[in-house]
């Protein structure tokens, strides 16, 4: 086999720890959905952790469907009816806050001199 020939086929790329777990994930879940009963999970499980390269990883969900990439949750959003009421709620309940308790440090310092 010459230079060209093994870059083609490439050497066989060791599989990682977190890959490890992603694959023992993706069996988990077509156990669950009932693709596998429990002694073909069981035996796939311990067949990835003693996997050496990604492709006997993949060779363990071959037969398997590829599950379509689930759409991220949408982020949260604020109802915008709820930040139009702060916005004009917020400065006047401030105002009055501000309001009160310039009168009362006035009222202590009133009765403080009256004294």
């Amino acid at each position: 086999m010459n230079d060209s020939e093994e870059h083609a086929t490439g050497p066989a790329l060791r599989a990682s720890d977190a890959e490890r777990h992603q694959v023992e994930a993706q069996l988990q879940h077509h156990y669950a959905v009932g693709r596998l009963t429990l002694p073909e999970l069981e035996e796939r499980v311990v067949a990835a952790y003693e996997a050496r390269t990604r492709e006997q990883l993949r060779a363990l969900l071959a037969d398997l469907p590829g599950e379509a990439q689930q759409p991220a949750p949408p982020s949260p959003v604020i109802d915008s009816r709820l930040l139009i009421v702060l916005l004009c709620v917020s400065p006047p309940a401030a105002l009055v806050y501000w309001l009160i308790r310039q009168r009362a440090a006035r009222r202590l310092t009133t009765r403080a001199s009256a004294r």
